[in-house]
């Protein structure tokens, strides 16, 4: 189902509305602490080793699994707020951590699809405080595009080693691996708190495989909407004519100019 041509006033609001607060740690994060006490997603805190976090729709559910896969033990991450308050309060406090970023067509008409009452336009102004918000932070960051994280993720954390003086271990994007990945995304909508712990680095990966072969079932999970099909293609095509419309070639322009000044950081 894509994205409705006129989402209510009020659901508009609310989503200006928390694009806007979530670019405050102070206000935010406090919030995000009560809304989500654990396991996943993972506010900042004390016990932080590592942050990835950047726009909806950007791989950072890829990341936040490949990097765990890979580690002999869990790391603590803060993830999945999608907010540049966490991102914020990482560099304020010097923790390691990674932006991820996609471009705003893909990443926007993504999240159309999964949140059909959010309108294109505030979506656009959305990404783009995103990350304009963030340029006075972006040299405290690892910065890696959706296609890099996607297919070169060992790549990503040479850098992250690089620049924080970390160990974390490379993940080797094979095919066993790659599919692994996909294999816990699809399992993200039984909300099983062993998985989800796993995310945070809470749950070893002794424990989740243990655990994995119940989640499936006899039926398979449920698909995740962050995997792609042949139905979200569909809707992605629906939505390519929308995205054209020449009203919103000012929010475009704006979104498009904040992705390329973020995505400048190697």
């Amino acid at each position: 189902m894509t994205a409705p041509e006129h989402p209510t006033l009020a659901r508009r609001a609310r989503h200006r509305l928390r694009a806007r607060l979530t670019e405050y740690p102070a206000v935010y994060l406090p919030f995000a602490r009560r809304k989500y006490p654990g396991p996943s997603p993972e506010v900042i805190s004390s016990e932080t080793e590592f942050v990835i976090d950047g726009y909806t729709r950007s791989a950072s559910t890829f990341a936040v699994y490949a990097l765990q896969l890979a580690q002999p033990t869990p790391i603590r991450l803060a993830h999945h707020l999608h907010a540049p308050a966490q991102l914020i309060a990482a560099a304020r406090n010097g923790v390691p951590a990674l932006a991820v970023i996609r471009e705003p067509q893909g990443a926007i008409t993504s999240q159309l699809i999964r949140e059909p009452d959010v309108a294109l336009r505030d979506a656009l102004i959305a990404y783009a405080r995103f990350y304009e918000c963030l340029l006075p932070y972006r040299d405290k960051f690892v910065v890696a595009d959706f296609e890099e994280v996607t297919k070169d993720f060992g790549a990503v954390i040479r850098r992250i080693n690089d620049r924080f003086g970390t160990r974390f271990c490379e993940f080797e994007p094979t095919e066993p691996n790659i599919a692994r990945c996909f294999e816990l995304i699809k399992l993200r909508s039984t909300l099983s708190p062993v998985l989800l712990g796993f995310e945070s680095g809470t749950v070893t990966a002794s424990e989740l495989n243990r655990h994995v072969a119940a989640l499936a079932g006899p039926q398979g999970p449920a698909p995740e909407a962050w995997v792609p099909s042949r139905e979200r293609e569909k809707s992605k095509t629906a939505l390519r004519d929308r995205w054209a419309q020449p009203g919103l070639a000012r929010p475009r322009a704006r979104a498009q100019r904040a992705y390329e000044s973020f995505r400048e950081i190697g």
